[in-house]
């Protein structure tokens, strides 16, 4: 298959954690006004609104995508639109409803479209309990426990049948904990890693949801920026896995990421109290082994603990001086 190049680009999901900076770095590389940002309810930030087009869409309506990719001329698709796992697991029908039928919709049109391109991430919660928890391999066991491990994995097969049987191509990772100093996470279990950091900054205490030697694969936002951008921009040719990379950056636990705050916040204090999110973080990894990426497209992170922590305590402290934390 050869590698078309990418010109007009939906976002979907583009208010959230993620596909708010990923909008950014897209516009930056291909510029603002080919670059669409689409939500479905939630009120994108001034910068978004202010830097391209932005449209509301549901995903789980086909015609609404429909809509915006003859609108805007799209030929490449990041579908970030997701119920993460905390929420999934109190709305697990509407956790399927825009994370499999809205991918469905996604997928269907893109094929009809002949589009260059589509982006379907997954997740650590596509593993479980039987899962090997140690250097998790790429090929292993994913029995996962939760609504949206459920949709994860039916989402990966999806995205692999896509491309077998249509000839689309559909790309993918396998997303660790997210942790960004931009925008607030919406909903998952490893959300503490966040919240942590700007409760150390306004109130230098935290009650942590998970215990403390909880440990589990995590990485920084310019890396996972950095992975998305390189596994669609590999060659496709050189490509044996499709929408199921393990990425892979730092693993961490609860205790440590404190521990490594405290450097720099020496009277910071945390609280463990581990809530129905504490069983979610024990049916995952604690390290996984992103070989292939490394090996079909050039995977490396730049961030580790200490320089992820330095970065952000910088980041999120020059905001709170200047009132806008």
């Amino acid at each position: 298959m050869a590698t078309k190049k990418m010109k007009h680009i939906l976002v979907t999901g583009a208010v959230g954690q993620i596909g708010s900076e990923l909008t950014m770095v897209l516009r930056k590389k291909f510029g603002n006004d080919n670059v669409l940002a689409t939500g479905r309810k939630t009120k994108p930030s001034e910068t978004l609104l202010n830097s391209g087009p932005f449209e509301f869409i549901d995903i789980a309506k086909r015609e609404t995508i429909e809509k915006v990719v003859k609108d805007y001329e799209i030929d490449t698709i990041y579908n970030m639109a997701a119920i993460l796992s905390a929420v999934g697991e109190e709305k697990p029908l509407l956790a399927w409803d825009v994370n499999i039928n809205g991918l469905y919709n996604c997928l269907e049109v893109a094929r009809e479209h002949a589009m260059a391109r589509v982006f379907v991430p997954s997740s650590i919660a596509a593993f479980g309990p039987e899962t090997p928890r140690i250097n998790t391999p790429n090929e292993t066991i994913l029995k996962p426990k939760t609504m949206y491990g459920v949709t994860k994995v039916a989402g990966e097969l999806l995205g692999d049948y896509y491309v077998k049987r249509f000839g689309l191509d559909v790309r993918g990772v396998r997303y660790p904990g997210i942790i960004s100093s931009e925008t607030l996470p919406g909903g998952g279990t490893t959300d503490y890693s966040v919240e942590i950091f700007y409760e150390a900054i306004k109130k230098k205490r935290y009650t942590c949801f998970l215990r403390e030697d909880t440990t589990l694969p995590m990485m920084y936002m310019p890396d996972c920026l950095k992975g998305t951008l390189d596994v669609m921009d590999a060659d496709f040719a050189k490509l044996k896995h499709h929408c199921d990379y393990n990425l892979a950056a730092v693993s961490f636990s609860a205790g440590q990421l404190a521990a490594e705050i405290k450097k720099h916040i020496p009277d910071f204090k945390v609280d463990y109290k581990p809530d129905f999110r504490q069983a979610i973080a024990d049916s995952w990894p604690q390290s996984i082994d992103d070989t292939p990426a490394r090996k079909e497209w050039g995977w490396k992170p730049k961030y580790d603990l200490a320089s992820m922590t330095t970065d952000m305590l910088e980041k999120l402290g020059q905001r709170y001086k200047e009132g806008k934390l």
